[in-house]
């Protein structure tokens, strides 16, 4: 990050590399036999073809999951592949009312995946593998078999999570197959992405599976925005199909993209130039409230990149002591470096001809910079013991084990100075921004969080029909952690001292339920859940910024002080679950009510434990197979949330924009609908989503919108299976070219739209 970098339009060396490896790849390939192999590849590839799952991939979860008193959605490798779905962000529009909604504020980009769910920031709540995922990184899709989402109560498997669940990515891993695949992609915007999937069997217990990426793409129907990456993956395992086995793992990422710093809001319906306290923006109104920008303007600077490098390497042992009992035991190690700079539009709008106020090319905006370096790094084992045993007429499923996680963060301070103006309706790249390393120690940080836990979870089948369960977590954390802090008095110069900052405390989170079959197809469920979130580790669910930032601080004015209470989330859950067509369709449906007590509020430059938020709402879902050609996912949820006690906030911060005590980037409802139907070699699909209306966080700024229009977005899928080896699909995204507010920052100044229509043409090869 020392040096200013350019980039416009680079080639992507490893996506070349991994398009020439493929033919290799492929004759390789040609010496196995194939012919005993065939009926096993049929069965996989028509395993893999399923839209429901049975079980989750987590040891603590020991019930398939229409016994499982949560919501649960899992995203399986089929929907991945129709929906040529290659980010998380992009899989997840399979979850109703999941998005990144919040653009971010204060200094901070929202950047990778930044996913807001049931009204909180989830971006902290990221596991692979059940290990936490440190990192604000765009996490690519093609090492993983599916994505799993569980909504409400996650503290008590996962530990410090958000309010709203946690996200888990599954690892493809090898297997006792020779299988290999690759796709080479094609689309709007100059899209180019190229991926291989290689497994060898290398003896009767040994298997090596290679998994690598290459992808370059322009940001759709945006000038100026660009996604580079590449990454390579490989798994070892030994030992497979014997009680004893082990499974090694590494993923290298890099991304070397330009971040999408947004377009202002100007001409939006609720953007309204005079309530601005400018003289100048006033006199601007006529023209500003009734002239949209192009949404494909960029107001960058040249010198704007996000570099990401990560890596992630894992060991994992699992022991099968008997027929009933197991042991697994994970190690991972991570490391996540980000650094960035980002230019975009400020809200200063000027005109070089004030006698004419209809003029657009005498219309200018000031720019404005956001810029960080980050390094996480994260160090865990786990060991997990499941087990079941009679106690009596009783039958116990018991997951049991200890934990140990370390986590590491470092920031570094930049200050990002940027010169010159920007047409504001034809930016022509005349800003420009530079960017010098602090040397007074402002915006350093670095800081650990050791992390000791032990959990046990118990699920007692009373009969048939009736089944209880529980569980209970001790997590005892200790923090340390160093900052720069200005210890000038009010109007002195600035005076950086390094202070330090600890923490040690215990979280205890527990959990109950109690399922139904009235018959044995079916559940009836309820569930209570209480977790802890630790001081010092604040997300920024309200938009503020960036939620993987760490900075903790032992001061009044910060909402990482480390003198604060835990906050307390408790969630209630009541659902149904029913499984038809032979066990292959999956209907479920869900009351929850999350509410989370010591939320901070701000009075003057205060911060006080007075606050409450709450959501509540209804869920409904479907995922399965309807027959052997027509398969579907959908869901559904409403919710009503609410921001109480806010009496001390005389900023309003914790009030949205519009108002209301609504809590902001929360949908009161949405929709999402995946169906695929197959015919001989063609295969149709088609989906739909809805977001509802939302209100966006207050910050004091009145001129750009309080609330983001609902909106419906149709895509659509067509492939063709010309060979046994070779296929080819189409995927049409956004096919009506629908207009609307992807995201949008807290002031409401400036907002990202929503991909235009846009294709992606793949090519998918097995041999």
């Amino acid at each position: 990050m020392a040096q200013i970098k350019s980039r416009k339009h680079k080639s992507t060396v490893s996506l070349v590399a991994l398009v020439a490896a493929l033919p290799l790849s492929v004759h390789a390939a040609e010496a196995e036999t194939n012919s005993v192999q065939l009926p096993t590849i049929n069965a996989k590839a028509a395993s893999e073809n399923d839209y429901k799952k049975d079980k989750v991939s987590s040891a603590k979860f020991t019930q398939p999951l229409v016994n499982t008193t949560q919501t649960v959605a899992i995203i399986p490798q089929a929907v991945l592949k129709e929906q040529n779905a290659t980010t998380l962000t992009e899989a997840l529009r399979n979850v109703p009312g999941i998005g990144t909604f919040a653009l971010g504020e204060n200094g901070r980009m929202n950047t990778g995946d930044a996913v807001t769910m049931r009204g909180f920031d989830t971006a902290n709540s990221i596991f692979v593998d059940g290990v936490r995922d440190l990192g604000n990184v765009t996490r690519d899709m093609f090492n993983y078999e599916q994505i799993e989402v569980f909504k409400g109560p996650a503290g008590t498997d996962n530990g410090r999570t958000a309010a709203s669940g946690a996200i888990n990515l599954l690892t493809k891993e090898a297997k006792l197959q020779d299988a290999n695949s690759a796709t080479l992609g094609f689309g709007s915007d100059e899209y180019y992405r190229a991926t291989a999937d290689i497994n060898k069997v290398v003896n009767d217990t040994t298997a090596i599976r290679f998994n690598a990426m290459g992808e370059n793409a322009d940001g759709i129907g945006r000038d100026g925005v660009e996604n580079e990456k590449w990454a390579a993956a490989l798994s070892a395992g030994f030992g497979l199909g014997t009680d004893l086995r082990l499974f090694l793992d590494y993923l290298h990422i890099e991304q070397d993209n330009v971040l999408d710093g947004g377009i202002p809001t100007v001409g939006l319906p609720g953007f309204d130039a005079n309530k601005s306290t400018n003289a100048v923006i006033k006199s601007l109104a006529p023209y500003l409230n009734s002239h949209k920008v192009d949404t494909s303007n960029y107001y960058g600077a040249p010198e704007d990149f996000d570099d990401v490098t990560a890596d992630m390497a894992t060991a994992r042992l699992e022991y099968d002591l008997s027929d009933n009992t197991k042991i697994k035991n994970t190690s991972r190690w991570g490391k996540t470096e980000h650094q960035y700079l980002t230019t975009f539009s400020g809200n200063a709008y000027t005109t070089t001809n004030p006698g004419d106020l209809n003029d657009a090319s005498a219309m200018r905006v000031s720019g404005s910079a956001n810029n960080s370096d980050t390094e996480n790094e994260i160090i865990a084992n786990q060991t997990s013991l499941v087990t079941s045993f009679n106690t009596g007429r009783l039958k116990h499923d018991v997951s049991t084990g200890v934990e140990f996680t370390r986590e590491k963060m470092k920031t570094r301070g930049w200050t990002a100075t940027v010169t010159g103006t920007n047409s504001l309706y034809n930016p022509q790249s005349t800003v420009h921004t530079a960017l010098v390393r602090n040397t007074n120690g402002n915006g350093d940080s670095e800081g650990q969080m050791d992390t000791y836990s032990i959990f046990a979870i118990d699920t007692i089948e009373i009969s048939p029909q009736f089944s209880v369960n529980g569980g209970i977590r001790l997590d005892h954390y200790k923090l340390d952690a160093e900052s720069f802090v200005n210890t000038a008095a009010t109007g002195q110069p600035a005076n950086y001292v390094l202070q330090s900052f600890k923490d040690d405390d215990n979280l205890f989170n527990w959990k109950v339920g109690a399922l139904y079959k009235p018959a044995p197809n079916g559940s009836l469920y309820a569930n209570y859940a209480i977790q802890q979130q630790a001081p010092g580790t604040i997300t920024g669910g309200d938009g503020i910024g960036n939620a993987n930032v760490f900075a903790p601080s032992g001061s009044t004015s910060s909402n990482n002080n480390l003198n604060l209470d835990p906050q307390e989330i408790e969630t209630i859950e009541v659902g149904s679950k029913w499984e038809f067509f032979d066990n292959r369709l999956l209907l479920s449906g869900a009351l929850f009510q999350t509410e989370l007590t010591n939320e901070l509020e701000k009075d003057g430059e205060e911060y006080y434990q007075t606050g409450k938020k709450s959501v509540k709402g209804v869920e409904l879902g479907a995922v399965g197979n309807i027959n052997d050609y027509w398969k579907v996912i959908a869901g559904y949820t409403h919710q009503k949330t609410k921001i109480d006690n806010v009496s001390r906030a005389a900023s309003g911060q914790l009030v949205s924009a519009d108002g209301s005590d609504n809590m902001p980037f929360t949908p009161t409802d949405a929709f999402t609908l995946w169906s695929t139907y197959t015919m001989d070699k063609w295969s149709i699909g088609s989906g739909a989503r809805y977001n509802g209306e939302m209100t966006k966080s207050k910050d004091g700024n009145t001129v750009g919108p309080a609330v983001i229009p609902d909106y419906w977005v149709f895509d659509s899928m067509v492939s063709y299976q010309a060979t046994p080896n070779v296929g080819i699909q189409l995927n049409v995204n956004n096919l009506f070219d629908q207009d609307y507010i992807s995201s949008i920052n807290r002031g409401g100044l400036r907002y990202i739209a929503g991909a235009e229509r846009n294709y992606r043409l793949t090519f998918n090869f097995k041999f």
